[in-house]
């Protein structure tokens, strides 16, 4: 079954061509069948190749030679392994539910527009499986340049909004700046080892000195802050909700910001030899994670909140990775793709019923008119929080134990940064669908349910986020290791060989659960009764609450340390060296050549005694040049 891996991304990119080629001629229905039936059909391949994978163990299929110098050869393969085969159901299978409630969240737009969007939508699923399925970093290069291409596109979807296009070029120069780190790292693969394929990378190690793994895993990481939104390359995250909200649920829970998580996952050899570039991954990953989420206590747009959400989840899947669980980093990406597509859609349902409003103070009470959104959401929401036995409790648990048996500081941390997980996770459901309803009367009069398109994707992913951390029970309560960890212990085998490992008695698990648990329900209850008699008001925030509500000001700090600085230097290279200097130069030169024809143009005046006259002091001039002094002399003494 693995042989036919290349039909996995094969049938996105055929509805990419299909649905961008044929979109002013065909209609909305069949645009919907091809951009939802492509994803479908390289689900059941996925699924397919998942259960084979289980069963047979993993290979490398190569479909063509890519590269091939003297120094090093790149072949087009693809690594069907533990790890792929999940990411490939993760991608998929999320990604046609997005698609299919795509088709109800994007029917208005005209036809050619909404076959853009599915075209797009496939190029971008495409460029995900491209990246995960490659086996070499050239290729994986290929698909991470994919994405970043297509969040572009995506984002800046409705062009005709500037700020939307001023969005999309953050996310594409912000991503930019972290895959040069990348692509500086495979450079010195090739100049060390001469090849970029995982296997003989991993193999070959020993060839490589400590400072040489150090930098490379270094700048795959800076790679990984670009794509995966750590600091301090966050920020383009919260502003890629700029475009359509299923391209934000695609973007949070199914592509591009796991790609760094992937990456790391994939290079997990690499990183446990590299225990500085270790220390560096979890300490960015905790302080991104309790950044961002300082942040999300004090946004009132429904996506942003969900957004910095996003960036403060994956600072606690990049805390797993640089602790050495790697299991748990990957089975946290699987649950944050259940719970946050289900929070981005329903999110969307809600925008889409509200007509386009987005400012949570301006909702509440839809829980009776909205129900299926209600129910989905507010299990989305406990998901996050970590109430067992949703998913998330499963997930973040694994992660903050690891961290607690590499230094207890860390799982305080990461303790604190749940319990904020809570609040703004519960003021956000609050506020949206408790007290009274706080929008127009029009609105009010207007307000539904979404159509089946968007509410199935909905249960669908409801379920998941249910009973998704099923697979990953803790062993202090299996007494062996979890289903996921023993599926992916083939690829993670030689780091767990390699790193040392403590374990905490049972007792202390229980007590760190069940704390922690106890806490964050406190937290929840706490943050509803706070908010669920609130009444919109026209104050301005104050002090801390300001602080937060401008997200730090880090956005205003880039933009006078780095943004206004290079545009006052392109200003003046424009005006001063381009225009005044090298323009002038150049039009200088056309304006003297114009001046001056124009001045001898005048020499033509059609009077025959100018003419002479010229004629005589052209042959004075004449004998001025060619004769000297004593010649002429003697040629006027002869004369006369």
């Amino acid at each position: 079954m693995s042989k036919l891996v290349y039909l996995v991304p094969l049938f996105p990119l055929l509805g990419f061509l299909v649905n961008g080629l044929g979109r002013k001629s065909m209609s909305k229905s069949l645009i919907s069948i091809v951009g939802c039936g492509s994803l479908l059909l390289s689900f059941v391949v996925s699924v397919l190749i998942f259960f084979d994978v289980k069963a047979n163990g993993g290979s490398t299929v190569t479909l063509f030679g890519f590269i091939d110098a003297d120094s090093f050869k790149i072949p087009f393969a693809f690594q069907i392994d533990q790890l792929s085969s999940l990411f490939l159901l993760i991608i998929t299978g999320i990604g046609f539910l997005i698609h299919l409630y795509s088709s109800a969240y994007m029917h208005e737009e005209e036809p050619q527009h909404y076959g853009r969007y599915f075209a797009y939508l496939n190029l971008f699923v495409f460029s995900m499986l491209l990246l995960v399925l490659g086996a070499n970093y050239v290729i994986m290069f290929i698909g991470w340049e994919g994405v970043g291409l297509c969040s572009y596109l995506l984002i800046g979807f409705w062009f005709k909004n500037n700020t939307y296009n001023y969005a999309a070029r953050k996310a594409f120069v912000m991503n930019r700046i972290g895959d040069l780190g990348f692509l500086l790292a495979v450079f010195w693969l090739l100049y060390k080892l001469g090849t970029a394929t995982y296997v003989d990378v991993f193999a070959a190690t020993s060839q490589l000195s400590t400072f040489d793994i150090t930098a490379i895993t270094t700048l795959l990481f800076v790679g990984a802050m670009g794509k995966s939104a750590q600091i301090p390359l966050y920020t383009w995250l919260p502003d890629a909700m700029a475009g359509p909200t299923p391209v934000s649920a695609l973007i949070h829970a199914a592509t591009m910001v796991t790609a760094g998580i992937y990456m790391i996952a994939r290079s997990n050899i690499l990183y446990t030899m590299a225990p500085a570039t270790q220390t560096l991954v979890a300490v960015v990953g905790l302080a991104t994670a309790i950044f961002a989420a300082t942040i999300a206590l004090k946004q009132n747009d429904i996506k942003k909140v969900l957004a910095y959400s996003t960036v403060s989840q994956l600072g606690y899947m990049f805390l797993g990775l640089g602790v050495g669980a790697y299991t748990g980093a990957v089975f946290h990406v699987m649950t944050h793709a259940f719970f946050k597509a289900l929070l981005f859609l329903g999110a969307g349902s809600v925008i889409h019923a509200m007509h386009h409003e987005q400012d949570i103070r301006k909702m509440g009470g839809l829980k009776k008119y909205m129900p299926i959104t209600h129910i989905t959401f507010l299990l989305a929401c406990l998901a996050i929080a970590g109430i067992p036995p949703f998913s998330g409790f499963f997930s973040k648990d694994e992660i903050l134990t690891a961290a607690f048996e590499k230094n207890p500081l860390y799982y305080y941390i990461g303790v604190a940064g749940a319990l904020m997980t809570a609040f703004y996770m519960f003021r956000l459901y609050t506020l949206t669908f408790l007290g009274n309803f706080r929008g127009t009367h029009e609105q009010e009069h207007h307000v539904h349910e979404s159509p089946w398109q968007m509410t199935f994707p909905l249960i669908v992913l409801a379920i998941l986020s249910v009973v998704g951390g099923l697979i990953g029970i803790p062993e202090v309560f299996a007494s062996h290791a979890h289903s996921l960890e023993h599926f992916l212990e083939p690829v993670f085998a030689q780091s767990a060989l390699l790193a040392e490992h403590t374990k905490l008695p049972a007792s202390q698990e229980y007590l760190m659960m069940g704390g922690s648990t106890v806490a964050i329900i406190i937290v929840i209850v706490l943050a509803i009764n706070s908010y669920k008699k609130y009444q919109a008001k026209e104050e301005e925030a104050a002090g801390v609450s300001k602080i937060l509500e401008h997200k730090w000001y880090v956005d205003e700090l880039y933009d006078a340390v780095i943004v206004n600085p290079l545009n006052a230097l392109a200003g003046f290279l424009k005006n001063v060296v381009e225009k005044s200097g090298i323009d002038g130069l150049v039009n200088g030169v056309g304006r003297l050549v114009s001046y001056g024809s124009r001045q001898l143009r005048l020499l033509q005046s059609g009077q025959v005694g100018n003419y002479i006259l010229i004629m005589v002091l052209s042959m004075v001039v004449f004998f001025l040049i060619w004769f000297n002094d004593a010649t002429i002399v003697q040629f006027f003494h002869k004369i006369f």
